[in-house]
């Protein structure tokens, strides 16, 4: 499979906190499942791979996306490119939150629309087709607020799907619904990110669960010694 996002000899801190990447890689059309044990960096890494955090240190950070040239964001974090990165976020990514993180103010079809409207770009049809694979075209006319949580999630999905992302991020997206939902999420996310060519990284406190559908797990793990340190080897 094409590769994604590459990392290698990477570093990041965070309050006294400390995460080594030896290497990762992310390929298209896969699926990976981050966990550890709570405060071993799982917030950590996700901000990194979502370019909202810069390194300290990186000897190699390539994202390679689908229909431009590979972006060397090392680079771009040391010559102050915070415009470039910004932009490489919006065109590049799409996000998950635990709580599906709607704007309560606009609707499920403004919603999904989002990142769309960010990046100048209109795109109905596929709009109607996540709306219709995901189960929520009757719903494209409601709230957030009137929406079950499993709804929001379904919501969010197709919002973070829309534009078509190279990496699709998920911050423990299973959290707070009840374990046949939990199944349907992580299912969802895994064949809606397949199909569009994505690489998915859901971060997860249930890799047993991830397993069992087919994702690939990625173990952090904290330093032994007790030190604010979490290594994720290659």
């Amino acid at each position: 499979m094409p590769v994604a996002l590459s990392l290698e000899g990477v570093r990041a801190g965070h309050r006294g906190f400390v995460l080594e990447i030896a290497a990762l890689t992310l390929h298209r059309g896969e699926a990976v499942a981050l966990h550890g044990p709570s405060g071993a960096g799982k917030s950590t890494l996700l901000d990194l791979l979502a370019l909202a955090r810069a390194p300290e240190a990186a000897h190699s950070f390539m994202l390679m996306p689908r229909e431009a040239a590979p972006l060397d964001l090392r680079a771009l974090w040391a010559a102050g490119e915070d415009g470039a990165i910004t932009d490489a976020r919006a065109r590049h990514y799409g996000y998950v939150l635990q709580q599906g993180g709607l704007l309560p103010f606009l609707d499920v079809r403004a919603n999904i629309e989002m990142p769309l409207a960010l990046l100048g770009r209109s795109a109905v049809g596929r709009v109607r087709a996540l709306a219709v694979r995901l189960e929520i075209k009757d719903l494209l006319h409601r709230m957030p607020a009137t929406l079950s949580v499993g709804q929001r999630q379904r919501v969010a999905i197709a919002r973070a799907l829309v534009h078509m992302p190279d990496i699709v991020l998920a911050d423990e997206p299973t959290a707070s619904v009840h374990p046949g939902m939990a199944d349907t999420v992580m299912a969802l996310l895994r064949e809606e990110a397949s199909a569009a060519g994505a690489a998915l990284l859901l971060a997860t406190h249930d890799p047993e669960r991830a397993a069992r559908q087919g994702f690939r797990l990625l173990q952090l793990i904290p330093d032994p010694g007790g030190a604010a340190r979490s290594v994720l080897p290659a």
